[in-house]
């Protein structure tokens, strides 16, 4: 099961937060500053922390610049009201792993849980472009690299990949390209061969590597 630690400084919010992940996650603590946040993650070293961007002592990134080294291998995922875009790359730049909205579902949070400790990179989706401008480099030029790969692809394959690129769920890139989840899986399959890519998490890294307006 899944170890989580939750990282907020409204009690309410994180009693809330609890109540819905018992019972599906291992819940080693909770913090509600930075300094408590960096104590827990040294001693507890979650697979994954739950994580606020603003709080009154610093916030996320403080959290991470000061936590990541004595945990190298705990995985951050922001949980926050803002849906600012200063805020999500600040927090990204630190090391986070993903960024969420707090007006997640519980079972789409715990989906984003499991991806992020998979190795996935997770944002909700209007959040992802803001992730992709500020890191995609230009796509290079002439025959080879990136073009030569997406050459490969179909307008159908390519699409597909736009989204997964934005952090949707097959399910979701179904009912937006109004096709069934068993073809949103097929598509993936075949570009996972073509890529000569092992997995669903390489591929994402893959897109999220390169802009594919």
């Amino acid at each position: 099961m899944t170890r989580v630690a939750i990282v907020d400084d409204h009690g309410l919010f994180r009693a809330g937060v609890r109540a819905e992940l018992e019972g599906h996650v291992d819940l080693v603590g909770e913090a509600a500053t930075v300094e408590e946040a960096v104590s827990l993650v040294t001693e507890q070293r979650p697979d994954v922390v739950l994580l606020d961007v603003h709080m009154p002592d610093g916030g996320g990134v403080a959290v991470i610049q000061g936590a990541a080294g004595a945990a190298p291998d705990t995985l951050f995922l922001a949980l926050s009201a803002s849906d600012a875009a200063e805020d999500v790359i600040a927090t990204i730049r630190a090391g986070a792993r993903g960024y969420v909205t707090k007006n997640i579902a519980t079972d789409e949070l715990l989906d984003a849980i499991a991806r992020v400790q998979g190795g996935d990179a997770v944002f909700s989706p209007r959040l992802a472009g803001f992730v992709l401008d500020a890191f995609a480099g230009p796509v290079p030029a002439g025959g080879g690299g990136a073009d030569a790969e997406l050459d490969q692809l179909t307008a159908r394959e390519r699409e597909v990949l736009r989204h997964i690129a934005r952090g949707y769920l097959y399910k979701e890139i179904a009912l937006r390209l109004g096709i069934s989840a068993k073809t949103v899986e097929a598509h993936v399959s075949a570009v996972l061969r073509k890529l000569q890519l092992s997995n669903r998490h390489e591929l994402s890294r893959w897109a999220a590597e390169r802009r594919l307006d």
